[in-house]
């Protein structure tokens, strides 16, 4: 973005006219609702993040409002005009609602949030802020959490209202707080988190005195509860520049507060140099597996892979001849990964599937140039199950030897594992292997009712069928009966 300031008018120009662009294109909602708002002797402005992206030329269809119109009286305005209303975040003062509108020669829909002037605080005792609506927009604007998300266009005559100079900032790529960062972050302590979301996902640099109130306040980020850090950490997780995030979480003390495995990562190395630095091994990996997403940000295989090796400082041994080990770090780092994703009350589905993820990540390295068996072949397509694409990625994603020698032949090595799983895919849908007998089957021919020899009779049939592959319907009854006849 260019350098838009008072020295550069043609620069500045350019980024006006970029967000004059993006804002031409929303009007025809923006000014209609304005118009409401206007005739029941309100005032309205698009705000915050909405401008921040509109001078970035990358406003999307959600859009951020701000008035001085009470949330009751926002609702009397909205309730008529839109397509859906709902008051979930009214005790902070925001209505939501969906509308669908004319844009040239199509409809589309937007996503709207009107927020009440507001100024909000924590306590040292609360999770939760304490709102009270302002009456002026400098005063709204005053408390929002950085200089490029207070800024304002008055609607409808998109008047531009920068009273911390935002678009400075914006021009400069950097991060600052309208007032002290102090202040800010005694607000809301989850704006330090922002502050690192933020950077990764516009790629801004954070102004040192931001930084160094960071480092003085991590402990104040406790008071916040999971579920906001969570949602927090999975929008830094899911951006462009993931690193660079974490990399300010971890300098300025954070991540030990909200994710202390990750600065744990940062094993001191061994005088010979003999083992990797974990903690920039796990944010190359992290890198190399985004590069082999296929169909947008996969919130699954990037926490796999930033969390894939944090069992290696509780399994870490230096062994009589010198060499480092992390024996079983992979089952420790899924125990830990588990308790780590349920603290910060991430989903069960999610929790399972990363730490199986963190399981499976070395499974792969026991196939050496291809010795396993088809049996072997089999049981890696069933451990891994749906998860098995992501698997190949995070394995790939594992391999950051600066040896191209060893680099390639990895790659070779996992490429034919990949061949081999498509060709016994192809003869014997692994993806769907079950025993050659159901359970229906296994009663019948044993001539028993339900019960737990069922469920014992089943694993026996699914094991001989990883191991031999299909087979014969009368081969499999044979098996079973004599299986049958061992067990009495």
């Amino acid at each position: 973005m260019p350098n838009a300031n008072e020295d550069n008018p043609s620069a500045l120009s350019q980024v006006q006219h970029r967000a004059v662009s993006e804002l031409l294109r929303v009007s025809p909602v923006a000014d209609d609702l304005a118009s409401r708002f206007r005739e029941a002797g309100f005032s309205l402005a698009l705000v915050g993040g909405s401008v921040r992206d509109a001078l970035l030329g990358r406003l999307g269809n959600d859009l951020d409002f701000t008035t001085d119109a009470r949330p009751e009286d926002v609702l009397k305005i909205v309730r008529p005009w839109a397509d859906a209303v709902w008051e979930v975040g009214i005790a902070f003062g925001t209505v939501g609602a969906q509308k669908d509108a004319r844009v040239g020669d199509a409809v589309q829909r937007f996503d709207i949030e009107v927020t009440t002037y507001r100024s909000e605080a924590y306590d040292r005792t609360s999770r939760k802020p304490e709102v009270s609506y302002g009456d002026s927009i400098e005063e709204d604007l005053v408390r929002r959490d950085f200089t490029v998300n207070a800024m304002a266009v008055a609607l409808p005559e998109k008047e531009f209202i920068d009273p911390h100079g935002g678009l400075r900032d914006l021009a400069d790529r950097v991060l600052r707080t309208p007032g002290t960062p102090e202040a800010s972050f005694s607000d809301d302590p989850l704006r330090m988190m922002r502050a690192a979301r933020f950077a990764a996902q516009l790629d801004f640099e954070v102004a040192p005195d931001v930084v160094a109130a960071m480092k003085a306040m991590s402990e104040r980020i406790e008071i916040v509860s999971a579920e906001r850090v969570r949602d927090e950490l999975n929008k830094l997780v899911l951006s462009a520049h993931p690193r660079k995030g974490l990399t300010l979480l971890v300098e300025t003390g954070l991540a030990e507060r909200v994710l202390p495995e990750l600065p744990a990562l940062r094993l001191e190395r061994d005088e010979h140099h003999r083992h990797k630095d974990v903690y920039d091994h796990t944010l190359i990996v992290l890198e190399q597996a985004m590069e082999l997403e296929e169909d947008g940000p996969d919130l699954t295989l990037r926490l796999a892979a930033l969390l894939h090796d944090i069992g290696k400082p509780r399994t870490r041994r230096f062994e009589k001849d010198g060499r480092v080990s992390f024996h079983h770090h992979e089952v420790v780092g899924a125990k830990m990964t588990k308790k780590r994703m349920t603290a910060l009350k991430y989903s069960n589905d999610l929790v399972k599937d990363v730490a199986r993820l963190v399981e499976l990540h070395l499974r792969f390295h026991g196939y050496g140039t291809g010795e396993w068996t088809d049996s072997a072949v089999r049981r890696y397509v069933r451990d891994a199950g749906p998860l098995l694409d992501r698997l190949h990625k995070l394995t790939r994603s594992d391999c950051t030897t600066r040896n191209k020698r060893k680099a390639a032949a990895l790659s070779r090595a996992y490429d034919g594992l990949e061949e081999r799983i498509a060709q016994l895919q192809e003869q014997e849908e692994l993806d769907a292997i079950r025993p050659d007998l159901d359970g229906n089957q296994i009663m019948e021919i044993l001539g028993v009712g339900p019960g737990p020899v069922i469920g014992q009779a089943y694993k026996f049939l699914l094991e001989l069928r990883l191991e031999n592959g299909p087979m014969e319907y009368d081969a499999a009854v044979s098996a079973l009966k004599e299986w049958w006849a061992a067990q009495s």
